[in-house]
């Protein structure tokens, strides 16, 4: 049995964006940039068994995700009624573990090495895991913790590739 996050939609635009019905309470934890999400579609229609994110934005309130696999509007057309799926019993293998007491703490530093703040906590999620990160500034953010973002956690610091804007998004609704 498997837990539907999302059902996708119309197409938006040329480039491959989709329209999504949220059916998750923590999108921007489920659809974090390079997490695979599986999908449940029609037989025969083409629909991968999952897809990569390669994008989200929230538009006029409706949330829009864009996939690796899909480059056009002709492939986002062929996704509509698409669920994107979390198998119920998917194990989280991980290579290496963490524990909060081991995290809160540490300065996070940006790739080049610039101060962000420091670790002020960890979520744990039933699909992935969340830094949480007090910036520098005071204002709390959270960063999904895989590897793709958060590619480096040493004993006195982790590093945070965090997509464009990502932080912006955190403070937008203290100014």
């Amino acid at each position: 049995m498997n837990v539907v996050l999302a059902r996708i939609g119309k197409p938006h635009g040329l480039r491959g964006e989709v329209t999504v019905q949220l059916h998750t309470d923590d999108p921007e934890t489920r659809f974090a940039v390079g997490n695979v999400i599986a999908t449940e579609a029609e037989p025969g229609t083409g629909v991968p068994k999952a897809l990569t994110i390669a994008s989200t934005r929230v538009h006029r309130g409706i949330w829009l995700i864009t996939f690796e696999e899909i480059p056009d509007r002709t492939g986002a057309e062929g996704l509509r009624g698409t669920r994107l799926v979390l198998p119920e019993s998917a194990p989280q293998v991980e290579e290496e573990a963490f524990y909060e007491e081991d995290l809160v703490g540490l300065e996070v530093r940006d790739t080049t090495g610039e101060r962000l703040g420091s670790v002020s906590g960890l979520e744990i999620g039933p699909a992935q895991d969340r830094l949480v990160i007090t910036l520098t500034d005071g204002v709390t953010a959270y960063v999904p913790f895989v590897k793709r973002i958060v590619p480096t956690v040493a004993d006195d610091h982790v590093v945070v590739d965090a997509p464009p804007g990502l932080f912006d998004l955190y403070r937008e609704g203290t100014e």
